[in-house]
């Protein structure tokens, strides 16, 4: 009797362990208030030829500018337009109608996180404060999935993402600003980039990017997590401090984190084929030469936003020319989805997905 009772629990063990791992693995990236201005035009003319905003207004022009719009945007974001628009879909190009946008009024990072992850623009969260978020968000649904429990982490350059999150000692893995990775056996780069946060002035709110993508990028290798999102902070920053060539160069370095991060799944057996990519950001910026480096209820500009796709079950459409209108708040929906489930939680959520950028074959929801 002992040994049937301990061959059906090793049966069902390895029958969860198989159900676990065949889950779609989901990658959420985004980079923050990024305009859809040099997403789809590249470098902004007015803005890249202002000494005021650019130190060295030659050399960035030499790096970054075309008078062709569709090489000047790759010269910016090759990843982006060299695969991304060959291989998934990118929307949000209003020059075509076709829009992505906030819902939420206030239109800041804190309320805009709030918007993508929990699919509710909460007309409460009106500032960027270190305060306990009281909605729940798709990565804690889905941590409390069989299929993905213990297999959600999230790794964001912003530290008040603790607050965004809510995060509990029960909640899924969590590294943000400049906080040390755990690692159960950590390589020479973990360890180097643990010690390099030691030394950082740990009172900036925004660690640099380039630590949160080494950061991730070992604990994806290491611990194989099916469920990530990885959120960089550097383009807000060097926006906000008027330094132009600084917002273009963090987003060329983003364009390449990309690149990495698909090559990454692409080679990895546990990734390969089974593996999706939605990539966006929170908010938009002002759309003028004058306002490029605000966000707020009253910039003009603000909410709009900008979307991509990569990886089945997602159409192929590369850049949509047609028109259209997606909301950020679609994205919650839209992860769970994507995992076979429809994310119900403590609070109103949007119950549509990004139903025009997702394939209709996309799996039931549960």
């Amino acid at each position: 009797m002992k040994i049937i009772f301990f061959a059906v629990l090793l049966l069902t063990s390895i029958c969860c362990k198989a159900q676990q791992d065949n889950a779609p693995n989901i990658f959420i990236i985004t980079t923050d208030g990024f305009r859809w201005q040099e997403i789809f035009s590249g470098a902004d003319s007015a803005i890249l030829h202002d000494p005021h905003y650019v130190k060295d207004t030659a050399l960035l022009k030499q790096l970054f500018w075309d008078d062709n719009a569709d090489e000047r945007r790759k010269l910016l974001l090759p990843f982006i337009w060299k695969t991304i628009a060959q291989q998934g879909s990118i929307y949000g190009n209003r020059d075509y109608d076709n829009s992505v946008t906030v819902a939420n009024p206030y239109r800041f990072s804190y309320a805009g996180y709030n918007e993508l992850f929990t699919g509710y623009a909460d007309p409460k969260i009106i500032a960027n404060n270190k305060r306990r978020n009281p909605n729940e968000n798709v990565f804690q649904f889905l941590n409390g999935q069989p299929e993905y429990e213990n297999k959600v982490a999230a790794f964001t350059s912003w530290n008040l993402f603790q607050y965004i999150f809510n995060k509990q000692p029960s909640c899924f893995y969590l590294n943000s600003g400049y906080e040390a990775a755990e690692y159960d056996s950590a390589s020479n780069t973990a360890v180097l980039a643990n010690g390099v946060q030691t030394i950082m002035d740990t009172t900036v709110h925004t660690r640099n990017d380039m630590l949160t993508f080494v950061t991730a990028k070992e604990y994806i290798l290491t611990k194989h997590p099916k469920v990530v999102y990885i959120g960089f902070g550097e383009t807000d920053e060097y926006a906000h401090s008027g330094r132009y060539d600084d917002y273009l160069q963090s987003a060329h370095l983003f364009d390449e984190y990309l690149a990495q991060l698909w090559y990454l799944v692409n080679r990895d057996p546990f990734y390969k084929n089974n593996t999706r990519f939605i990539i966006t950001t929170d908010h938009g910026r002002g759309q003028k030469s004058s306002t490029w480096f605000r966000h707020d209820l009253f910039t003009k500009g603000s909410n709009n936003t900008w979307l991509m796709t990569l990886g089945v079950p997602f159409d192929n459409k590369g850049e949509v020319k047609t028109k259209g209108h997606i909301h950020n708040k679609e994205l919650a929906q839209t992860i769970a989805g994507l995992a076979g489930f429809t994310f119900y939680s403590n609070h109103p959520v949007s119950p549509t997905t990004i139903t025009t950028a997702v394939h209709p074959a996309m799996a039931s929801a549960k």
